[in-house]
């Protein structure tokens, strides 16, 4: 059973660790989303692993006659729900969508990403180290993981934490500009 202090890992480790083409593809998406390791890509990988195998075993089983099918259908608009909500694909996305998602869908959704593409801060590593240092908050609660997954309902919620000190500045380098 293992024990309960120590958390399972979240990621699977590639089965060829020195492919050069995945390496490649690896590394640019650590550099342009500001990842500390692979393992944070890894991370998210298995998230959209995982997602992409449950709508496959529901596109399977929706055509089924009875019973069977309409749970499938139910399980598969829940599933679709949480997408949304999670905001990696539109509101009107079918089972066939998930199956095309890639992995830039979920980075993009990081808190580290958003911060950077809000212009909260002017590099996606200026934005992780906002984010450790405690100088951002998710509707008014200060986060300082870069890998919070932010859902669509408090995107706009996202703004520099109330005692920050870098708050202060933003505001002094507004006046000046006007």
């Amino acid at each position: 059973m293992g024990d309960p202090k120590k958390p399972r890992k979240k990621y699977f480790i590639p089965s060829h660790l020195w492919e050069k083409s995945r390496l490649e593809v690896e590394v640019e998406l650590i550099k342009k989303y500001g990842l500390r390791n692979k393992r944070e890509l890894w991370r998210f990988e298995a998230y959209l692993r995982k997602y992409r195998r449950v709508a496959r075993e529901l596109l399977g089983k929706i055509d089924l006659p009875g019973r069977e099918g309409e749970k499938a259908r139910a399980q598969g608009k829940s599933v679709l729900n949480k997408l949304y909500r999670m905001g990696v694909v539109e509101e009107n996305a079918t089972l066939d969508d998930v199956l095309g998602l890639t992995v830039e869908a979920f980075l993009e959704r990081r808190l580290q990403t958003l911060v950077y593409r809000l212009g909260l801060a002017n590099t996606i590593k200026q934005a992780r180290q906002f984010i450790v240092h405690g100088h951002i908050a998710v509707d008014g609660r200060r986060m300082n993981s870069p890998g919070y997954i932010v859902t669509r309902d408090k995107e706009s919620t996202i703004t520099f934490y109330q005692n920050s000190p870098i708050k202060d500045m933003e505001l002094q380098k507004v006046k000046v500009e006007e």
